[in-house]
């Protein structure tokens, strides 16, 4: 099969057009042939050798796919040969065929096209289990998500909308900020131009923040949050380190957490996906929320795909198109 593989770690030219052998299922695997795969920041880490892929999971990039289910384990009850699925993989996606666990696969909800299956997985398993599951995300409460154009962030606003919370977000350029508003979303600030911290306060305070910046943000997210909030850290784009002053952690009652999706184990994210089926994809097939789409790449063109991807000019999910 072709497939795109990190031929040294660096820049996106790294990215090698190769051919590998397809892939055959384990006992509750199902090998799906790929239609579009997800670029996600991840894949970049990766590839500059940043974030190893975990024990047994292809060497290849690629988080997430839409495509047919081909082939089957000897567990695997559902879904069926014939069927098209949206999956979370351990890796491999940016190839013609892939395999993962089949209760990682999700039906490509209805209305929905390929491509746009194909921006579903990484990022709502990602909003769903940090803002929901470990966030404790509730009707009412006012969120702040970081990064608002990005995928994560037009999920993010989707979601906590849609389950009633008042929503805040921070963005590089005031056509981002106007994305993030057409998406839900009360306000956006301007983060080169605007204080979120004191924008946050005018309004109470957030009781949750999803953030992906790190670095000087730790301290200035603690600020912005209301007492008796919680931090989400889900990535370090500024760096994992920060000068923090605990008292207030202590006198205010605040939480910070965080986790990240790939290394947690196969059942962690069965029950992700699980949660996702009861309470997400009715409101994706009934159009209630949906993927923003950004730009579509073919596979062999993952080089300027993450080139995209990298610069920060884009508006939601990139995805390349592989048969």
């Amino acid at each position: 099969m072709k497939a795109i593989e990190i031929s040294a770690h660096g820049g996106p030219e790294v990215l090698t057009p190769t051919e590998r052998e397809m892939p055959t299922p384990a006992a509750d695997q199902v090998v799906i042939k790929v239609a579009y795969a997800g670029v996600n920041r991840p894949d970049a880490l990766q590839r500059a050798g940043l974030y190893n892929p975990p024990k047994g999971a292809s060497d290849l990039p690629g988080l997430e796919a839409s495509g047919e289910v081909v082939a089957c384990g000897a567990n695997v009850t559902s879904p069926k040969v014939g069927d098209m699925v949206c999956a979370l993989l351990p890796g491999g996606g940016y190839a013609e065929y892939v395999a993962t666990p089949a209760a990682h696969c999700l039906p490509v909800p209805f209305g929905l096209t390929m491509a746009q299956a194909a921006c579903l997985p990484e990022t709502f398993f990602t909003v769903w289990s940090n803002v929901f599951m470990r966030g404790g995300l509730k009707a009412g409460e006012r969120f702040l998500v970081h990064g608002g154009s990005s995928g994560i962030g037009t999920t993010a606003i989707q979601l906590a909308r849609a389950f009633g919370a008042r929503v805040f977000a921070t963005a590089g350029s005031d056509e981002k900020c106007a994305a993030c508003t057409d998406l839900g979303a009360e306000a956006a600030f301007h983060y080169r131009e605007t204080d979120f911290v004191e924008k946050m306060k005018e309004v109470g305070g957030a009781d949750l923040i999803l953030d992906m910046v790190g670095g000087p943000y730790i301290q200035r997210n603690l600020k912005a949050l209301a007492d008796d909030g919680r931090l989400v850290q889900i990535a370090f784009l500024q760096g994992p380190k920060a000068d923090l002053n605990l008292v207030q952690l202590m006198t205010r009652r605040l939480t910070i957490t965080g986790s990240t999706l790939r290394p947690q184990s196969d059942l962690a994210k069965a029950r992700i996906a699980d949660d996702l089926r009861q309470h997400v994809w009715p409101l994706i097939s009934s159009g209630k929320i949906g993927p923003v789409m950004d730009q579509e790449f073919a596979l062999d063109d993952a080089a300027a795909a993450h080139a995209r991807m990298e610069s920060s000019a884009h508006i939601g999910k990139i995805v390349l198109k592989v048969s």
